[in-house]
C-alpha cells in the first residue's frame, strides 16, 4: 500500500512537471518566434510596381511556422509580440494606428492559413490554406489601406492623399486616385507577400518541425 502511494505521488509528480514544462516550453518558443520575426521586420525589400514606404520583409514566416506548429492563438500572441518589439526598436509615427492595422492585416493571413491547416495537417491542406489566408489578406489589406492606413499616414505626415497617390504614379502610370493605388499597388504587394511567406514557409517547415514540436 505504502509502495502504491509512492508511485502514485511520484506519477503525479512527474505529470505536475510535464504540464509544467509544455507550458515553459511553449512560452520561450513563441518568445523566440516573436523575437525572429521582429529581426526579420528590419530586413525590407523595396519593390518595383510600388512606393518606396511598401517594403516586403519575411517577418510572418516565423509568424506562420509558430501557428502551424502551436496554433492560432500562438501565432496571434507571436504576431502581436513582433509588432510590440519592432514599436520599440523603430517607434512609430502613427500613434500606433499603423501598428495596429499592420497586426490585424497580419494575423488576417496567419489565422485562417492556420485553421484550415488544423483541420487536416497535410501538405496540399497547408498550401490550401496558405492560399485562402493570402486570399483574405489581400482584401482585408486593400480596405484597411483605403480607409485606415493611407489617410493616417496622410495625416501623419501632413500631406494630401493626392500626394501619396503621385508616389504611385512615379512607379506606375496606372495608378491615376486611390482606388487605382490600392489596385495597383496595395492588392500586388500583398499578393507578393503573402505568395512568398507561404512558399518559404512550406519549404522549411517539415524540415522545421521536430524542432518546433519539441
Amino acid at each position: 500500500m505504502v509502495n502504491q502511494t509512492t508511485q502514485n505521488t511520484s506519477e503525479t509528480g512527474k505529470g505536475n512537471k510535464t504540464g509544467k514544462g509544455f507550458k515553459t516550453t511553449t512560452i520561450a518558443k513563441i518568445s523566440i518566434l516573436a523575437s525572429a520575426a521582429a529581426v526579420l521586420m528590419l530586413f525590407e525589400i523595396p519593390l518595383f510596381f510600388a512606393p518606396g514606404f511598401y517594403k516586403l520583409d519575411f517577418s510572418e514566416v516565423a509568424v506562420l511556422l509558430g501557428a502551424f506548429s502551436m496554433g492560432p492563438a500562438a501565432g496571434i500572441v507571436i504576431e502581436a509580440v513582433k509588432i510590440l518589439v519592432n514599436f520599440v526598436i523603430d517607434g512609430s509615427v502613427t500613434a500606433g494606428v499603423g501598428e495596429l492595422a499592420n497586426f490585424l492585416i497580419g494575423c488576417s493571413f496567419v489565422v485562417p492559413a492556420t485553421v484550415i491547416y488544423k483541420r487536416n495537417k497535410t501538405r496540399k491542406n497547408a498550401i490550401l490554406g496558405l492560399a485562402a489566408g493570402t486570399a483574405v489578406m489581400v482584401v482585408f489589406s486593400a480596405f484597411m489601406n483605403l480607409y485606415v492606413l493611407l489617410p493616417v499616414y496622410a495625416k501623419a505626415f501632413n500631406m494630401p492623399i493626392d500626394a501619396i497617390v503621385e508616389m504611385g504614379t512615379k512607379v506606375n502610370s496606372a495608378i491615376t486616385d486611390i482606388h487605382a493605388f490600392i489596385l495597383f499597388a496595395t492588392v500586388p504587394f500583398n499578393v507578393v507577400k503573402g505568395a512568398a511567406s507561404s512558399l518559404i514557409t512550406v519549404l522549411i517547415y517539415k524540415k522545421l518541425s521536430p524542432l518546433l514540436h519539441r
